[in-house]
């Protein structure tokens, strides 16, 4: 599945990423995404993703950096914000940052860090536990809204399934509360909307709500047979690549998730196609580009073409 082609291109665009981290770990650009805690925590899993670890791997370096500067902007309550760098939904920002340092505890030898990014993580996770609200998802800010959303909801639900993984307590009532809020957002099409009060079924976050389901420990099930139907409708061949343009990446960072995690002939018609979509899109600098910043999309991008290396704790299978 990952050809020399594709080695290639996820080599030039983790090099890419490492020469465009900043000096305090941070990763992002632009006036709304430079230090973004969603983007750095993206570029240190695709960093993950392709086996280096803090310190070790030739991009050890870079991934240390990233631990220490999401420690660093971690705030005594837990919330992990670098302001005023936290574009529309700072929560997404949280989930993400969340998910990267349980997936990178227990990789880092430095006792220096150790101690201190685990009670990060422990903090982190309480607020997210705290911010649910009565329906079972979360919104944009760390605390319980009138309403929630699928988008920012399946970040909460990676983050605690990958601290679940890794020894952090979650409620069983949280997962369980999740998992009913997620099922509800599905329509009869299969597909998922993003908001209970809305109708429309949308690619991304129906591919968000299988990730989701998956990691509330549903791997099978008729919720989960009706999403998968309702996502073969847009496999990233040539005549389906512009059915859904909005949030592109995003959207695919999660069908790549869910279609791996399936297997079999799902799996095998999803990834070599995003795959070459990807690869022959790739800039000449090793970048990828999308509306938010090139960090972004590259980063998206390779944890993409990455996932069939197994290496990410929450990617495996």
């Amino acid at each position: 599945m990952v050809t020399a082609g594709t080695d290639r291109a996820i080599q030039s665009g983790l090099a890419y990423l490492a020469s465009r981290q900043h000096p305090d770990g941070s990763f992002g650009s632009g006036q709304s995404y430079r230090h973004n805690v969603a983007v750095t925590a993206l570029a240190g899993m695709a960093f993950l993703a392709g086996g280096h670890t803090p310190g070790r791997g030739r991009y050890g370096v870079q991934v240390a950096r990233t631990v220490d500067g999401l420690i660093g902007a971690a705030r005594p309550s837990g919330y992990i914000v670098r302001e005023p760098y936290v574009s529309h939904g700072p929560m997404y920002g949280h989930g993400f940052a969340t998910l990267f340092l349980a997936e990178v505890h227990g990789m880092d030898r430095r006792p220096e860090v150790r101690s201190r990014l685990r009670s990060t993580l422990k903090r982190a996770v309480d607020l997210i536990i705290r911010s649910q609200n009565s329906e079972g998802g979360w919104r944009y800010e760390p605390r319980p809204a009138r309403y929630a959303d699928l988008s920012v909801t399946v970040c909460q639900v990676m983050a605690l399934r990958a601290a679940r993984n890794c020894g952090i307590a979650v409620p069983r009532e949280t997962i369980e509360k999740c998992t009913a809020f997620v099922k509800g957002c599905q329509n009869t099409d299969g597909g998922f909307r993003y908001m209970p009060v809305r109708r429309d079924s949308l690619f991304p976050v129906s591919a968000a709500g299988l990730v989701a389901l998956a990691g509330a420990g549903i791997y099978d099930g008729p919720e989960v047979k009706r999403g998968l139907a309702f996502l073969s409708r847009y496999v990233p061949t040539p005549k389906n690549l512009g059915r859904a343009p909005d949030h592109f990446l995003y959207g695919h960072y999660y069908a790549v998730q869910a279609t791996w995690q399936v297997g079999g002939a799902t799996w095998a018609t999803w990834y070599p196609a995003i795959r070459d979509h990807l690869v022959g899109s790739q800039q000449s600098g090793g970048e990828w580009r999308d509306r938010i910043c090139p960090e972004y999309a590259t980063a998206m991008a390779c944890l993409i073409l990455q996932v069939p290396n197994n290496y990410l704790p929450i990617f495996q299978r």
